[in-house]
């Protein structure tokens, strides 16, 4: 589940509550009802009633009230390094939110609707004596993000029905033993046209030539070029507003992970720092709109976006995806190919 990145200037258009009483600028006969843009075709569905969780599941600190209690460290470069016993626990809620979000996507089918994939994740999730972690933080009001064509990130699995044709990226993160793991893919949905399967290729590819780039001593800065590369060589872009991001006992910290070129001084590598790359990229513009949901982001021009992402930790002589594929894994079209 991507963080929004407080380094570059989103675009995110200020719709919400405060724009709603700033439209109400007159009563009375003849004042025409303000709508909001939306740049695509998609439109919020409705959504079924918040899912429950068990009681005797632990569930993070935000999980009552909405409000994640731990606060990042004041300067970006101070990062936490976990303990053999820390990642120990990474490890076992890594694997669990792989094996989640791969049954969510071998429900992604045509006819679905993005809200059974979210009860198919909720399910699986706390069958695992696990917590959905995206639930009620910061009142996010379901257990993954479903993000179908223009969506970038953060969308809300609703009563949509998927089409042949269209893409839908899964974001899954489990909360056990104290500890997050965070995890997204693309999927295909049906017969999905060229152009729009080498999107989706290429935001793999993407994530695969970031992660490449990590060892100890790396500056994480240096991820976001070698992704901003490869996408623009492919005649795609890649979003600066959203970034990957630490995660460990809490869901979203230092080190901020930008997609796209920068010198953002962000801290250095080190063995035991476990955190997310998530390059979420772009048919069109990098540009992105806020939803009056104040979470559904999506591409300024309406044209697709796609994402993976991955777990990793830092290794004494390099990087592991903790969230790594397994052999039971959802075949990527291209290995059909």
């Amino acid at each position: 589940m991507a963080s929004r990145s407080l380094s570059t200037t989103t675009t995110a258009l200020p719709w919400g509550a405060a724009a709603t009483k700033a439209l109400a600028g007159g009563f009375g006969f003849g004042v025409k009802k303000k709508t909001f843009p939306y740049t695509g075709p998609l439109r919020p569905a409705k959504m079924s009633p918040t899912r429950s969780v068990p009681a005797d599941i632990p569930r993070p600190d935000y999980a009552k009230d909405g409000i994640p209690k731990a606060r990042k460290p004041t300067m970006p470069w101070d990062i936490v390094i976990q303990s053999p016993e820390d990642i120990a626990a990474m490890r076992v809620v890594c694997r669990m939110a792989r094996e989640v979000l791969d049954t969510a996507g071998r429900a992604v089918r045509v006819g679905a609707t993005t809200d059974e994939i979210d009860a198919i994740v909720h399910a699986e999730t706390i069958a695992r004596g696990a917590y959905p972690s995206p639930l009620n933080y910061n009142g996010f009001p379901k257990s993954c993000c479903t993000s179908v064509n223009e969506v970038v990130c953060h969308g809300f699995p609703n009563a949509y029905v998927l089409r042949d044709g269209d893409i839908i990226n899964v974001d899954v993160t489990c909360y056990y033993g104290g500890f997050h793991g965070d995890c997204s893919e693309t999927f295909l949905v049906g017969n999905v046209d060229a152009r729009g399967r080498e999107l989706v290729k290429t935001a793999y590819d993407c994530l695969n030539a970031g992660i490449a780039v990590c060892k100890p001593g790396v500056p994480y800065h240096n991820i976001g070029g070698v992704i901003e590369d490869m996408a623009h060589a492919a005649g795609f872009t890649t979003t600066p507003n959203f970034c990957g991001h630490g995660v460990h006992r809490v869901f979203h910290d230092n080190p901020t992970v930008l997609h796209h070129r920068n010198v953002v001084p962000n801290g250095v590598m080190k063995p035991g720092i476990t955190f997310t790359i998530e390059p979420m990229i772009n048919e069109g513009t990098a540009k992105n709109v806020m939803w009056p949901d104040n979470w559904t982001a999506t591409t300024k021009d309406g044209k697709r976006s796609a994402q993976f992402e991955h777990t990793l930790l830092i290794t004494e002589d390099g990087v592991e995806r903790l969230t790594a594929r397994l052999p039971t894994s959802v075949p990527f079209f291209w290995e059909k190919e």
